[in-house]
């Protein structure tokens, strides 16, 4: 992550954010400075095509002239501002998420949508996305694609005991709470699949005041290029085994983990586990790399 300054000052100083990674980086640093970010460019280290960052590395030179000249454009998406049992998290660009800690739990929960009861529910979890984080976790809960720059957000109940329960989509300017929370396993609330908080009884999701702002330069792939490559991923993922969903949705919730972490989470037998974790990294949805303290393991991570 660096910051590129025209002045002094602190971060709200600086022209833009320049993160390398991957979108999980994007995620990340945008977690790490709180509701006053300057514009952003995501450089991925796989290409261009990511969702958040969408420049390769091999085009940083070039992007970092365009940016001197002025040649860029600057793309807004909304953010939601997060309030766990009253303590305040820095706002999300994708999705908040609540869900027991351990896999495969059911949690009962109300919803209500500007203070009006919307439906009580048993179900894995429940996740709460912005236009942009419709294509992300709530897609592959079985959400609408919502356009980038429609005024609305999306609430996907994950695996509801009711057949019948179907997505909701709300306003942006309207305020969700998620109450009356209660599991046999603890809870938590997932801010973008990055941050992870302690939740007992409620949660309070609104549109920020600000929304983030994207650095577009020519050479980055387009909206409609993004959306596209994110249902050719839903569509994938359709074709999985429900072990592969399973294992999937748990890297979602919990970030990195080795093989014998996704078997203690998950539950799955040994052999159902490793075969799910290969079908997933074939399809290019999951990633494996070496751990750093012993090269014969290996940690998987979403994609």
């Amino acid at each position: 992550m660096a910051l590129a300054r025209s002045g002094g000052g602190g971060p709200t100083a600086a022209d833009f954010l320049l993160v390398v990674g991957d979108d999980h980086a994007v995620l990340e640093a945008h977690g790490m400075l709180g509701l006053d970010v300057p514009p952003i460019l995501g450089f991925s280290q796989a290409g261009a095509g990511g969702f958040l960052a969408t420049v390769g590395i091999d085009e940083m030179e070039k992007a970092v002239r365009l940016l001197s000249t002025g040649t860029f454009e600057l793309e807004e998406a909304p953010r939601l501002m997060v309030e766990a049992d009253s303590q305040r998290l820095n706002p999300a660009i994708n999705d908040v998420a609540v869900f027991p800690w351990r896999s495969a739990t059911l949690m009962e929960y109300t919803l209500s949508v500007q203070g009006e009861f919307m439906w009580r529910d048993y179900a894995d979890g429940v996740v709460v996305a912005t236009p942009i984080g419709s294509t992300a976790y709530a897609l592959s809960a079985g959400g609408p694609l919502l356009h980038q720059r429609a005024n609305a957000l999306v609430v996907v109940a994950v695996n509801s005991m009711d057949v019948t329960r179907r997505p909701l989509v709300v306003p942006l300017s309207a305020e969700i709470r998620i109450a009356d929370i209660a599991s046999t396993s603890r809870c938590y609330i997932i801010v973008d699949g990055v941050r992870r908080v302690k939740v007992t009884d409620e949660v309070r999701i609104y549109g920020a005041p600000k929304p983030l702002r994207f650095v577009r330069i020519l050479s980055a792939s387009s909206l409609a290029e993004r959306t596209a490559k994110k249902i050719e991923l839903a569509q994938e993922l359709l074709k999985m085994p429900p072990s592969a969903k399973l294992v999937l949705k748990v890297l979602q919730q919990e970030g990195s983990l080795s093989y014998r972490d996704v078997v203690e989470k998950t539950l799955l037998p040994e052999r159902t586990a490793r075969l799910a974790l290969s079908l997933l990294v074939e399809k290019g949805l999951v990633k494996r790399r070496a751990m750093l303290g012993d090269a014969r393991r290996h940690v998987y991570s979403v994609a």
